[in-house]
């Protein structure tokens, strides 16, 4: 059946077209804020060589149960204490003894992680704790409890920044910034040192805990509305 020339032109018609999509600006914004830190983490041990294994683990574990006695009667909690990182290897001859390697004896060492969560007392406990024979510390490294209300500071920050580079760039075009299509926040970044506090945390064992800043990146899509 054929269609009379009338009735396809309103078939055509009725055949919607689809609009032009309207051009976007995509732009990243970052932000930073700061705050103190309010807790601290420490990596700390005891390490001992003997003659044999048996003799090297002893001295371990009894020094190490002397520093795990001080950590709790310092009011720290279980859950902010845990060991880590038990080893026990042989300790050989050098090469420059100019015959074949010889084992000496046994190196053993055993570590725990606590979390310090009153600061004025950072450098005494460890004044402590060493003087009840932990011999390494392999890290120590402030942070905050909570840190999430600075993380929103510095995402409100990012996307300030953002804000401001759109209506830039858009003003720049000629153009009218349009709606939000779109945003993403990128990984947060971890809580940095930033720069050094005068307050010592300890008198034997001085501390400078600093301050700590976060940061946060977001992109940002917006519809560009044609010249204002």
């Amino acid at each position: 059946m054929r269609l009379a020339p009338l009735a396809l032109l309103v078939a055509v018609l009725a055949v919607p077209v689809a609009a032009a999509a309207a051009p976007e600006l995509r732009v990243t914004g970052t932000g930073t804020a700061t705050a103190a830190p309010d807790m601290a983490t420490i990596r700390l041990g005891v390490s001992h060589e003997a003659r044999t294994a048996v003799e090297a683990m002893d001295r371990v574990s009894a020094d190490l149960a002397d520093v795990l006695s001080e950590l709790r009667a310092a009011g720290l909690e279980g859950r902010d204490i845990q060991t880590s990182g038990l080893s026990l290897s042989p300790v050989w001859t050098d090469y420059s003894s100019g015959s074949d390697r010889k084992i000496t004896g046994y190196s053993a060492s055993n570590g725990v992680t606590v979390r310090v969560r009153a600061l004025d007392g950072l450098g005494p406990l460890l004044d402590t704790v060493i003087g009840e024979g932990a011999n390494t510390l392999d890290s120590l490294s402030f942070g905050l409890q909570d840190p999430g209300p600075v993380q929103d500071e510095a995402r409100r920050a990012a996307v300030a920044e953002a804000m401001r580079k759109a209506r830039l760039f858009a003003e720049a075009l000629g153009q009218g910034l349009g709606p939000l299509v779109s945003l993403t926040e990128e990984g947060a970044e971890a809580p940095m040192p930033m720069k050094m506090a005068a307050r010592a945390l300890g008198e034997s064992m001085p501390m400078a805990e600093g301050e700590l800043e976060i940061g946060a990146t977001v992109t940002m899509v917006f519809e560009l509305s044609g010249a204002d």
